[in-house]
């Protein structure tokens, strides 16, 4: 081939990569990434893009080249020249291949492994740090999310908390459907499947709020199946969860059992669809909480029965003027104390 055929080719192949790695790079394609897992996960997407735009250059560049160079006049109507192939050429094609996807796959599967990989507390320390792992239960249910700290008496929240630079084992469960736990900041996404257990671990690495996803279609629900997950620092963390703990265990001596449901109450989100004057809240999507003797008086139940059972089973009375199945049932697998706390909490400030 002659040198000015190379150079035609070298440019048109500049030209075409250039494009191709300017839509790469000037549109932002993935979320800024919050989680060590997700750094691996983006240098995996960057590796393979890489490989994509350099064949992508070389197979433009030539396509175009032969497009123009070898373009056959209009009052041409001959045969070309019959061609056997090129074993030469035909060999590099398949090997080249053949070394890329084998490159790919070894960088993926060092990747998954690593973001597999739980660090252990360390036996020599003498005492078990909590956050060595950090273990949260993730409660999956048409269609809320419940979070579970078992190492902070498993105090319970609507909402994931977890702190700065600490590896986070979160173990799914679902209590009916397929469900899918994604923060797209995190970068890995897992299926909570009936009657097995998985698993994802995360490792956060910047502070702030992020959201929490359902990406499983699960029912008519699915596209309000959200939470956040709010990352602090350590000491932040360990502030907010001994204080979940006290109020999971009713309060502890630096409250009282109406400080422990209020806590409760706020953790789990009962605030943001309910009005509750002793908690200070005026959520419009619910009842309104201030009047649960009324409503138990119109059920015919004792105010603590009834409390407990719109706990549990939300549609087991509906109040007037509100639709069924909004209010999610996965409070049913609150703690006892916890659920009593509440129950309580509710019960004195409504009469």
């Amino acid at each position: 081939m002659r040198r000015g055929s190379i150079v035609q080719l070298v440019l048109l192949g500049v030209l075409f990569g250039g494009g191709a790695a300017a839509v790469a790079l000037l549109i932002p394609w993935l979320p800024d990434p919050a989680s060590e897992q997700a750094d691996r996960i983006d240098f995996v997407f960057w590796f393979v893009t890489t490989i994509c735009i350099a064949i992508f250059a070389l197979v433009a560049a030539v396509i175009v080249y032969s497009l123009i160079k070898f373009r056959a006049r209009d009052d041409d109507d001959s045969d070309g020249p019959p061609v056997h192939g090129h074993t030469g050429l035909e060999i590099v094609w398949t090997a080249v291949p053949a070394i890329l996807v084998t490159a790919i796959s070894i960088v993926s599967a060092v990747v998954l492994a690593r973001n597999d990989h739980l660090p252990q507390a360390s036996a020599a320390s003498g005492q078990k740090d909590p956050l060595k792992p950090l273990v949260v239960k993730v409660t999956a249910q048409q269609f809320a999310w419940l979070f579970t700290y078992p190492a902070f008496g498993n105090a319970t929240s609507s909402t994931l908390r977890l702190p700065l630079h600490v590896p986070v084992d979160l173990k799914l469960k679902t209590l009916d459907v397929i469900h899918s736990f994604w923060v797209p900041e995190f970068g890995q996404k897992q299926d909570a499947v009936p009657g097995l257990d998985t698993h994802v671990v995360v490792t956060p690495k910047r502070v702030g709020t992020f959201p929490v996803i359902c990406t499983e279609l699960c029912g008519l629900g699915h596209a309000l199946m959200r939470s956040w997950t709010t990352v602090m620092p350590r000491d932040d963390f360990l502030e907010w969860a001994n204080k979940q703990k006290q109020a999971a265990s009713g309060g502890g001596a630096s409250g009282s059992a109406t400080t422990a449901g209020k806590t409760i109450f706020v953790s789990n989100g009962c605030n943001g669809c309910h009005t509750f004057k002793p908690a200070g809240a005026n959520g419009k999507v619910g009842p309104d909480l201030d009047k649960l003797s009324e409503s138990a008086k119109t059920a015919g139940q004792p105010l603590d029965d009834f409390i407990r059972q719109s706990i549990v089973d939300p549609n087991a009375y509906i109040a007037p003027g509100y639709p069924k199945g909004v209010m999610p049932e996965t409070f049913a697998s609150l703690p006892k104390d916890q659920l009593d706390a509440l129950v309580k909490y509710l019960s004195g400030g409504s009469k």
